[in-house]
């Protein structure tokens, strides 16, 4: 009996015993998490899984920006003409944020979000009991948009599970310090600015732009409600390649926004039966408007300052330019002169925001022209030559072998060469490959979007790409130096060189008016005669130099004035010119006018044997109408950081280069060109009664063709060419160049919003005595008198 009781104690002893084990065992397995998460939180917050986010990080989330240059649209104001960016993105402030696009935001993504602290415990009981437990997805997952926005702010989401739970703890503290440091509209506005969109799209303001051309605060309910929904997968929900599934996803949001009461019934009916409608504008580089001007304004304002050893590939005379923009413009290497926290300026991700000179409007109208031209009459044109040309595009004039080198050239400066010789190939295992065909995307002016999918071999492709014309447009203004627009070229995607800025071509007859505005400054006059003969010069060196000319015969052998010589554009008169002024004053004075190329002190100069760019060109002509002032000219007005601060103001650089007497000298004559000279053809956009001057040019066998022109208010130069200088054009430059001056100018004219008129009239100087321009026996070719009565 009494081993009985005691075996029963004993028993009663241990079950208790066994039974606070138990409790115990049970207590420590569900306090277990929580210790260890405790401890994984300590942890994370003493950095040992990697650094997290400071006070100062907190306060200042750094986000790389979008650099945004802006254009003048003619009203005062700024028009976005296109950004640098690693990433695409631009901040909007909670303001410019539409109502639709918040509410949407939180009845998909974190309906709580204004009740919790960054964690929203309620959704993860249902993430573990739901989603984990029971494995189904639809219910979603349990991070709030603050714990989205320590994502995107501080980290990238990785593949590795065990990491993606410790980032997953590391998200729940920066959300907690998020939420202690921000409020919840600055959470809201801090997450539309980050989130990606897709297209390279970072940003609520950015994504409004290049799916509807919008702000976000004109978004429309079904736009907000699209936006917020192409967030869970963008590629997936894409809306310009898949607006099925785009608009499915976007109704799931309205549904969303309907059942948290922030949609009426009757709204959601008509709204979610709409068909998705875009206005879509991807922007990049090769997109838009001023893609020449823009990258060539990046690579000017990110320049480093010159050191010879970079220049072991490059000419001396680029050393010294660069030098000297180095020193006198404060725009060139411009991000790495001044710095911020210490580092220099990076343009693709210090969101600074640049003002160019440019004018929006006149910028659409000189690309509209270059195309117009180009397209319609002047590369059809020159491809109809191919039947005449052996080895087309270039002439017949030139040598087989010279053809092969510029071909061979070509070929290895190729990225195709360039990739297979990196990676091992022989010479002849890459020659070969040139010669086998493979599909290809080609530039061409009849295929939509401007290209064609073709087959051909690599060694054609580079032939055809020859054959394509090349352009250089710029417009500049008198007196200030504002750049108003600029074009490089055709499609900076196929065309990456730069040929307004980059490009050095001979100048041909465009020299003539600085030769002659050095003959007034000798002291002849435009009523000065000249026997219009045969030149022929001795050389120093031996022999004889006599220039071709073009003039008609009934002014061959006559005496002329200079006047009618410039309208005519007569060879033989500036070769009696040069003998008597000599090729080192020329030389002399037109580097005066910023002509920064090698001029060889030879007779020849007279007729623009020496290369030089249109960008340099056009700023020498700007001196005529600018009273004898040259101004450098200038793209940018000026820069803010991204807080809107203004940190730089540019002004114009001035310096007088010839009398204000002599300009308009020079302006009365190339008037003339255009009034019955070589520019006559002006007149076919711009009525007579109009003032321009202007002067064409066409260099050896019409390889380049100039047209540089001027009105009161404005000065326009153009250049076409092609590639190689051995593919001779057909016609000169009054007809390769000079009707894209003329398409611009008509386009001008008509928008009222512009300040240029057909009734600008040049002003004189009041020293000026005009019947100085009226030469006995004046021939009606040239004489402007009629046009200067103001």
């Amino acid at each position: 009996m009494q081993f009985t009781k005691l075996l029963h104690y004993s028993c009663n002893y241990m079950s208790i015993k066994l039974k606070k084990k138990i409790v115990k065992w049970i207590w420590g397995i569900a306090l277990f998490p929580f210790v260890f998460l405790f401890l994984m939180i300590v942890l994370i917050n003493w950095g040992v899984f990697g650094k997290m986010p400071t006070f100062e990080d907190l306060e200042n989330p750094q986000s790389e920006l979008a650099t945004e240059v802006y254009a003048e649209d003619g009203s005062g104001n700024y028009t976005l003409l296109g950004r640098y960016a690693l990433k695409n993105r631009s901040h909007v402030e909670y303001k410019e944020l539409s109502s639709h696009l918040v509410k949407a935001l939180i009845a998909t993504e974190d309906v709580r979000f204004v009740k919790h602290s960054g964690i929203d415990y309620r959704s993860l009981v249902r993430v573990l009991f739901k989603t984990v437990l029971g494995r189904n997805n639809k219910y979603g997952g349990g991070s709030t948009i603050t714990q989205q926005l320590a994502l995107n702010l501080y980290s990238e989401r990785s593949s590795n599970k065990i990491k993606r739970v410790i980032q997953k703890l590391q998200e729940w503290v920066t959300a907690v310090n998020l939420e202690k440091n921000y409020t919840k509209s600055e959470i809201i506005t801090m997450y539309f600015n980050t989130i990606p969109f897709g297209y390279e799209s970072y940003g609520i303001r950015t994504a409004a732009q290049t799916y509807f051309n919008k702000l976000p605060a004109d978004l429309k309910l079904e736009e907000a409600a699209l936006m917020v929904g192409i967030l869970n997968a963008p590629s997936w929900y894409n809306p310009n390649k898949h607006p099925e599934r785009a608009k499915e996803r976007r109704n799931i949001v309205l549904n969303q926004m309907l059942k948290y009461g922030y949609l009426e019934k009757k709204v959601y009916d008509s709204i979610s039966k709409l068909d998705i409608k875009l206005n879509f504008k991807l922007a990049n580089h090769n997109t838009g408007y001023g893609t020449y001007f823009r990258e060539t304004l990046r690579q000017i304002m990110k320049m480093p300052k010159p050191d010879p050893k970079n220049y072991r590939f490059k000419t001396r005379e680029e050393y010294v330019s660069d030098s000297i923009q180095w020193e006198r413009n404060p725009l060139f290497g411009w991000c790495n002169k001044n710095l911020v926290n210490g580092r220099p300026y990076n343009i693709d991700r210090d969101g600074l925001k640049i003002y160019t000179t440019i004018d929006a409007k006149m910028q659409q109208y000189a690309e509209e022209s270059v195309v117009e031209h180009l397209s319609k009459t002047l590369q059809p044109q020159f491809n109809d030559s191919k039947r005449y040309r052996r080895n087309f595009p270039f002439s017949n004039l030139i040598k087989e072998s010279l053809v092969k080198e510029s071909i061979s050239a070509a070929i290895k400066s190729s990225d195709r060469y360039r990739s297979m010789k990196k990676s091992g190939y022989s010479e002849s295992e890459i020659m070969k490959s040139f010669d086998d065909t493979v599909q290809m995307t080609v530039f061409s002016w009849k295929g939509k979007n401007n290209e064609v999918d073709t087959v051909m071999t690599p060694r054609d492709s580079i032939w055809y790409y020859k054959s394509i014309l090349r352009v250089a447009f710029m417009a500049v203004e008198p007196n200030t130096g504002r750049i108003k627009a600029y074009v490089g070229g055709h499609n900076f995607k196929y065309f990456k060189f730069d040929n307004t800025w980059q490009g050095r071509r001979q100048i041909g007859s465009t020299i003539k008016p600085f030769l002659y505005t050095l003959a007034f400054q000798e002291g002849w006059n435009p009523c000065s005669k000249v026997f219009n003969n045969t030149q022929v010069i001795q050389l120093p060196e031996g022999g004889v130099w006599s220039p071709e000319t073009s003039e008609k015969e009934e002014y061959i052998g006559k005496e002329i004035n200079l006047k009618l010589a410039l309208a005519l554009s007569s060879n033989n008169v500036s070769a009696y010119l040069i003998q008597r002024i000599s090729p080192y004053a020329l030389a002399e004075i037109c580097h005066r006018f910023g002509l920064t190329g090698y001029m060889d002190p030879t007779p020849a100069i007279c007729l623009g044997s020496s290369d030089m760019s249109l960008f340099e060109m056009a700023a020498a002509y700007n001196v005529f109408p600018s009273k004898g002032m040259y101004t450098y000219p200038f793209f940018v007005s000026h820069i803010d950081d991204k807080h809107g601060t203004r940190l730089a103001t540019f002004i114009p650089d001035k310096k007088e280069v010839i009398s204000e007497e002599t300009a308009y000298t020079t302006v009365n004559l190339m008037q003339g060109v255009t009034l019955g000279g070589t520019g006559t053809r002006v007149r076919q956009y711009v009525p007579y009664s109009m003032d321009v001057a202007g002067k064409t040019g066409t260099t050896n066998n019409n390889s380049d063709g100039w047209f540089i022109g001027y009105v009161p208010k404005l000065t326009v130069g153009v250049w076409v060419g092609n590639e190689d200088r051995g593919a001779y054009l057909m016609g000169d430059g009054a007809r390769m160049s000079l009707p894209i001056w003329g398409l611009f100018m008509k386009k001008v004219l008509a928008n009222k919003k512009i300040p240029i008129r057909d009734t600008d009239k040049f002003e004189i100087p009041p020293s000026i005595d005009k019947s100085m321009f009226t030469c006995p026996n004046d021939d009606d070719k040239g004489n402007t008198e009629t046009t200067n009565n103001t």
